[in-house]
């Protein structure tokens, strides 16, 4: 069993930074695939990024080059920085885990949210 805990959300202007975490429990999170998704309000949730236990980074087209994932193995924690925020970055957003690394998401944290105003 993962749990995992997102902290780091808030509000923040336009064109502004924020740098979410994601704490993760359990012996296995160095070879677990790890990614950030998000839900904005009336809207379905969206893949953000991932980073795979190989250090492999993938981004959504809609925040490459804003945003960077990254992660300390040692410390059990995955981050996302983001940078020139913009309106439309705003929702809730979740960490997730891919304990088996099969491409499945099987554990998710509660959220943090992220408001970003114009």
């Amino acid at each position: 069993q993962v749990q995992l805990v997102e902290s780091g959300g808030g509000l923040v202007q336009a064109g502004g930074s924020l740098r979410l975490s994601c704490a993760a429990s359990g012996r296995t999170f160095s070879r677990s695939n790890m990614g950030w998704f998000r839900q904005a309000l009336g809207k379905e949730r969206e893949f953000v990024a991932t980073i795979r236990s190989s250090g492999y980074v993938y981004y959504a087209d809609s925040v490459k080059g804003r945003f960077t994932i990254s992660r300390d193995n040692a410390k059990n924690m995955v981050y996302l920085q983001m940078n020139s925020l913009k309106p439309e970055d705003t929702a809730v957003y979740y960490c997730a885990a891919d304990e088996r690394t099969t491409g499945q998401w099987d554990y998710w944290g509660q959220g943090t949210q992220v408001t970003v105003s114009s």
